[in-house]
């Protein structure tokens, strides 16, 4: 694995390192803060990148070791037309990334479409995770095709970025309608909390060539399946602790992580907000990040 330091394209926050590596046959795009304790990597959901951790990770840095990445296909991650995508070879980019980054076992923090990743990831990795959070999240198997259902209060977004090939074909050049437009007025419950230059660094790189690879990969694994997440959840459920957060989708996450995890799940439901919890509500999610972890953390 080769790696180097970066200047980024685009958006930054002061005493941020930006990384490339090359992990899993591709090259991966991460940002490191906070030089002590115990590490936490952030994997954010869609319609994102690591940016939409920039007002946590200044509240979590320095008690803590934190990562944030583009997944494979987002972000400044590689996103080449003939890789693979999915949640199968992302939660293996994690795994190797934790590997690559050397620091040890990690609390594993993963939002919206990113769950599966993280589960099947500390599901297969558990000498990896020290601990596992999901923010507004579900599995495949676990209700995550419902919102695919229009006729029950789901949303049509989700089997067409799941449709192959389609958002590939009808997106690049609507970047900016479709992201700033409709999808995060859609899932904000905050007014304020995302601003244009936040919108500018979205659709920045979602215009990408090739850009909707890693979007396409996703949330083709949740109509592909076809029961694995469940037969892995009862095979190797969860025995590190879990954090449930939520705003707009509670008790969603919780109901699902209580169905998969063999050990104590701690649940927080965060009135009042959206879908987007960590751009909406940092101080909030770090406060229950902070006490979750520090709690795990006192007892190593």
């Amino acid at each position: 694995m080769t790696s180097t330091t970066t200047v980024p394209p685009g958006a930054t926050l002061p005493g941020l390192t930006h990384h490339l590596a090359d992990i899993n046959g591709t090259r991966l795009h991460y940002v490191s803060a906070g030089t002590t304790g115990s590490p936490v990597l952030l994997v954010h959901g869609w319609p994102e990148t690591w940016w939409a951790f920039r007002k946590l990770i200044p509240l979590l840095a320095p008690s803590h070791r934190v990562l944030a990445l583009d997944l494979r296909g987002f972000g400044d991650s590689g996103n080449a037309a003939d890789a693979a995508y999915g949640e199968a070879v992302a939660a293996e980019d994690l795994h190797r990334l934790v590997e690559h980054v050397g620091a040890g076992p990690v609390h594993l923090v993963c939002q919206d479409i990113s769950g599966g990743t993280g589960f099947r990831f500390a599901a297969t990795h558990p000498e990896d995770v020290l601990s596992f959070t999901g923010i507004e999240t579900t599995l495949a198997g676990y209700g995550l095709e419902a919102l695919a259902d229009v006729n029950d209060s789901g949303s049509w977004h989700v089997g067409f970025l799941g449709a192959p090939g389609v958002p590939g074909m009808l997106l690049p050049g609507h970047e900016r309608e479709f992201l700033a437009d409709w999808a995060f007025p859609l899932m904000n419950g905050t007014e304020g909390a995302i601003t244009e230059d936040d919108l500018d660094e979205f659709v920045r790189t979602y215009a990408r060539p090739h850009a909707w690879r890693g979007t396409e990969g996703l949330y083709q694994s949740v109509f592909a399946d076809a029961g694995a997440t469940r037969a892995l959840a009862e095979s190797r459920p969860l025995a590190v602790p879990v954090l449930t957060v939520e705003g707009a989708s509670h008790p969603f996450t919780e109901n699902t992580f209580r169905q998969v995890s063999a050990g104590e799940v701690t649940a927080v439901h965060l009135e009042g907000v959206g879908h987007l919890v960590a751009q909406e509500a940092p101080e909030a999610l770090a406060a229950a990040l902070l006490e979750f972890t520090g709690r795990i953390d006192a007892r190593a």
